[in-house]
Formats: structure tokens, C-alpha cells, sequence
């Protein structure tokens, strides 16, 4: 199983990320998660949900770019596509709070994956993100041009996707990529008593917070992230964009070594 569940109490559940040997966002993870979210949705007493990383080198690194036909197809509750967007916009919807404690690689839908989270904590030695799909030729897809500058701004947001490169938790948390970079010492701490505290408090009062908040922002429109979505496969099949995987995939990519470690600069 990639997702570990931990009931701490029906109001607060940890879950736990293991997909060796980088977590990567793969089609056996995006199944997995759609059958945990419909668990999280199920159960009605649920308050706050916190996601980590049982590999402290990736949180999740990115899109599994060899098996991308073997992905789930179809539209889910949302009307977006049931593989992820779906999965990102029934997040931000959901009457629960989600939490990303962050440690290791966050990159390209590994980005993407924590921006849908309600908030994110990151190790202030151990995190790092970024959006490196122009280094093969393409684009973030399905949320990514969507969320980030809703983050970041727009001008820092395209200095990330355009640049490719790496940003430790520092940077990230100047930049409002996540909420604060915490001392990798003190994170689990940290994020434990958050969490506690925030389900303490009632439900009704949580999930019209949050009901009333997603009203009021500029969310994501659909056919917004279904066409950049589209557009990002499109852009894959390019021979521009097959060279350049195919190099990184030669030289590492998905294996655990100094690609994956250093993606940047291997771009």
C-alpha cells in the first residue's frame, strides 16, 4: 500500500506516503488516493487530515513519465479528470482541513500535489519544490498554472516555472509556496499540536471556514486545468520533449540517485 493510515481519532487521521523508490505520482498512487479520498469523505466526524512522507528524501518527486497511458480514465465527482484534478479539487472543497507536512522533493506534480492542500509546513532543512517541466519541454498541467500564482503571485510563480529549478523551504515559504519553513527538529512536533488544536474545535465551524473562504477566493476554473491537462500530454508526445526525457531517464531519472536528488541542475 502507498497510503499508511493512521486513525489518531475519528476526527484526526495521518496518512502516510511510501511509493519506493522516489514517490512518484504514478498510476497505482493516483488509484490508491482516489479510494482514500472517498474514505476521508465517508466519514463525517473528520476534522483534519495530515499527509507525510515515510521516505525523507521525496515527498512526492513528480508525474511517473514512462507508464502515462496506464493512468485512470474517466470524470469523477468534480467533472475533472479522475486521475488528479479531481482528486486536487475535491481537497479544497472537502469540510475537512488538509495538511502537507513536507519533507524531501516536492517537484512538478509533487508541487502540484501539496498546492491543493489547505496548508503546508515544510522541513526548513529537508524540503525543496519545484516545477521542472520545461526542462522537458513542457509545462505544468492539471493545476499547476492554475494554483501556483494563486500562492506566489504571478511574477514569482512564472520565475519557478520558468526557471526549472530547485527552491528550498526557505525560499518557498518567502514566496507563500507553503505556509512556513519549520526546523526539521521541530516539525512533527509542530505539525502534531497544530493539528490537535484544530480538531478540537467543531466541525460546523471548520467546515463553514472553509465553505465560506472557497466562495469568497479566485479557485480554479475547470475547463481551465482540464485544458492545460490536455495540453501537458499533448506536449509529451513532441520529439523535443521524448529526447529530453528520454536523456534524464538514461541518466537516472525515477531511480534514486543524484538526478532525482538535484534535479535542477540536471535539467
Amino acid at each position: 500500500m502507498i497510503f499508511t493510515t493512521q486513525k489518531i481519532s475519528d476526527s484526526y487521521w495521518k496518512v502516510s506516503i511510501e511509493n519506493p523508490p522516489v514517490n512518484v505520482f504514478d498510476a497505482s498512487f493516483s488509484k490508491q488516493l482516489i479510494i482514500l479520498m472517498d474514505e476521508m469523505e465517508a466519514e463525517e466526524n473528520l476534522k483534519v487530515v495530515v499527509f507525510e512522507s515515510a521516505n525523507p528524501d521525496f515527498f512526492v518527486a513528480h508525474v511517473e513519465l514512462l507508464n502515462i497511458t496506464d493512468f485512470p480514465k474517466g470524470t469523477g465527482k468534480t467533472g475533472l479528470s479522475i486521475s488528479w484534478p479531481d482528486i486536487a479539487k475535491r481537497l479544497e472543497q472537502a469540510p475537512f482541513v488538509s495538511i502537507a507536512s513536507i519533507r524531501g522533493r516536492a517537484r512538478g506534480l509533487g508541487s502540484e500535489f501539496v498546492q491543493a492542500f489547505d496548508i503546508r509546513f515544510a522541513s526548513k532543512e529537508k524540503a525543496f519544490f519545484g516545477q521542472p517541466e520545461i526542462g522537458i519541454g513542457s509545462f505544468p498541467g492539471g493545476g499547476g498554472l492554475e494554483r501556483l500564482h494563486l500562492l506566489t503571485g504571478k511574477a514569482r510563480a512564472l520565475e519557478i516555472i520558468l526557471s526549472g529549478n530547485d527552491y528550498d523551504a526557505e525560499t518557498a515559504a518567502l514566496y507563500g509556496w507553503v505556509n512556513r519553513a519549520v526546523p526539521d527538529a521541530e516539525l512533527d512536533a509542530f505539525v502534531t499540536n497544530f493539528a490537535e488544536r484544530i480538531a478540537s474545535f467543531d466541525k460546523f465551524a471548520i467546515a463553514s471556514i472553509k465553505s465560506i473562504m472557497n466562495e469568497r477566493a479566485v479557485l480554479p476554473k475547470n475547463d481551465h486545468i482540464m485544458e492545460t491537462q490536455t495540453r501537458f500530454f499533448q506536449s509529451l508526445e513532441s520529439p523535443e520533449s521524448r529526447q529530453r526525457i528520454k536523456r534524464l531517464l538514461d541518466n537516472g531519472l525515477q531511480t534514486y540517485g543524484d538526478v532525482e536528488l538535484n534535479l535542477g541542475k540536471h535539467l
